[in-house]
C-alpha cells in the first residue's frame, strides 16, 4: 500500500534552527489547495500501488491551513486512490494553534493521528529555539486531542541543545511520559547551513553541546522509554505497542509514496522525483503539465545504498535473503564480507539472517552504515 505526503509550507514564524521550505501565512488560501489537487490529478498515475494506507500533512505548519481545505484534499485523494478505511491520517500541529474547536474539527474530518511540535518542556529552551508556545500550552494541546478522541498523539522533542543537561532532558522526557502519549520522535539539534542558529554559532554566540553529553542524553532516552513501555523501533522514533508510525515506516521499508506541494518528494520503486522548493516554481511546474524536472532513476547501487541507509535505522534491519534475491551476486558477496568485522566487534548483529544495528549503537549508526555503502 502507498503513502501520501502533503507539504503545507506556511509558518507564522520560522524557527531559528529550521531549514525546511516555508513561507509566511499570507499566501495561505484556496489557491494553494487548488494546485495540490491539480498536482494530484496530474501525477497520481505515477504510483503503481493504488491503495493508500497513510496520509500525512507536514510542513511548515499544516495546522495553519483551514480545516475545510484539509478536508478537500482528503476527499480529493479518494477520487484517484482507494483510501483504506483504517488509513492512518496524520497532521503536524504547533501547540499554540490548538484549540478544542480545532481538535473537534480534525476529528470530524477523519484525522486520527496528530504530531505535535513540542520540542521541549523547559521554557528557557523553547525561548532559545524561538518557539511561540510554552510548556503549559504544549501540555494543554496534548490533553485537548485526547479529550476529543484522537488518542494517537505523537510529540517531537529535541535533545543536544546548547547548555542543556541530563536533568533538563530528563524533565522533558518524564513530562512527556506522564502525559500518556503513545509515540515520541526525538531528534538531536542540527546546525543547518543558512539558518539563523548556525550563523550565531559561527559568530561564537552559541556553543554546541559536546558529543559526550549528547550521547548521555540519547542513552537516557533509551533507558526511560524502555521503562515506560516504549519500543525503540527507529533511531529517532519510539512508540507504545500498536502505535508505530505507519507513514514513516513506509519510507524506511521502501514502500511507494506520492508527495504533493512545494519541496515534496515522491518514490514509486524505480524512480524518485521532487518538487521545486518555492510555491511559484512548484505552481509553474504543475501548471505546465510536464513530468517533474527534478527526478532520478533508481539503479542497483542506489537501491542497495538506500536499503542500507533506511532499513538499518530500524528494529527490522535488513534481511540478507532480500539482498541475495534482489541484487547481483557481487553486491551480496561484498556485503557478507563487509559485515564480518562489524558483527565481530558488536557494532552489528546477525540473527536468522537478519542484519541489525543494536540500539546500544544507534547513536553512532551513521558511521556504521557508511562502512557498508557502495561509493
Amino acid at each position: 500500500m502507498a503513502g501520501i505526503y502533503i507539504h503545507i509550507p506556511f509558518c507564522r514564524k520560522k524557527c531559528s534552527y529550521c531549514d525546511f521550505y516555508s513561507v509566511g501565512e499570507a499566501k495561505m488560501d484556496n489557491h494553494f489547495t487548488d494546485f495540490v489537487l491539480i498536482e494530484l490529478s496530474a501525477r497520481n498515475h505515477l504510483l503503481t500501488d493504488r491503495v493508500v494506507k497513510t496520509i500525512y500533512f507536514g510542513g511548515g505548519t499544516p495546522s495553519l491551513l483551514p480545516v475545510g481545505n484539509i478536508k478537500r484534499i482528503i476527499s480529493g485523494l479518494g477520487d484517484f486512490f482507494v483510501v483504506d478505511p483504517n488509513a492512518e491520517i496524520t497532521i503536524e500541529v504547533n501547540p499554540d494553534d490548538v484549540t478544542l474547536e480545532l481538535a473537534e474539527q480534525y476529528h470530524a474530518i477523519g484525522i486520527n493521528r496528530v504530531s505535535i511540535g513540542v520540542q521541549s518542556f523547559n521554557n528557557n529552551e523553547l525561548v532559545f529555539l524561538g518557539r511561540r508556545h510554552d510548556a503549559g500550552k504544549a501540555t494543554e494541546a496534548i490533553r485537548i486531542f485526547r479529550k476529543v478522541g484522537i488518542a494517537n498523539v505523537s510529540i517531537d522533542l529535541i535533545y543536544g541543545l546548547p547548555s542543556s543537561t541530563l536533568k533538563s532532558w530528563e524533565h522533558s522526557l518524564e513530562t512527556a511520559f506522564g502525559l500518556d502519549i503513545h509515540h515520541l520522535s526525538c531528534y538531536h539539534l542540527t546546525y543547518e547551513e543558512g539558518t539563523p542558529l548556525t550563523r550565531r554559532v559561527a559568530k561564537g554566540a552559541v556553543m554546541p553541546l559536546d558529543e559526550e553529553m549528547s550521547k548521555a542524553q540519547f542513552d537516557l532516552l533509551r533507558e526511560l522509554s524502555h521503562a515506560n513501555g516504549f519500543v525503540h523501533y527507529e533511531i529517532s522514533n519510539l512508540a507504545k505497542p500498536g502505535y508505530i508510525s505507519q507513514h514513516n515506516s513506509g519510507y524506511w521499508l521502501g514502500e511507494e509514496y506520492l508527495g504533493l506541494g512545494p519541496s515534496a518528494h515522491s518514490f514509486n520503486g524505480t524512480m524518485r522525483w521532487w518538487n521545486p522548493s518555492s510555491i511559484t516554481g512548484w505552481e509553474k511546474e504543475v501548471d505546465s503539465g510536464n513530468f517533474p524536472e527534478n527526478r532520478e532513476a533508481i539503479d542497483e547501487v542506489t537501491r542497495f545504498n538506500e536499503l542500507m541507509i533506511t532499513r538499518l535505522r530500524t528494529m527490522w534491519g535488513v534481511n540478507l535473503n532480500e539482498v541475495a534475491n534482489g541484487f547481483s551476486i557481487e553486491i551480496y558477496n561484498r556485503l557478507r564480507k563487509k559485515i564480518k568485522p562489524l558483527t565481530g566487534s558488536g557494532k552489528m548483529v546477525l540473527e536468522n539472517n537478519i542484519l541489525k544495528i543494536p540500539s546500544s549503537h544507534y547513536f553512532v549508526s551513521d558511521s556504521i552504515v557508511t562502512e557498508l555503502l557502495i561509493v
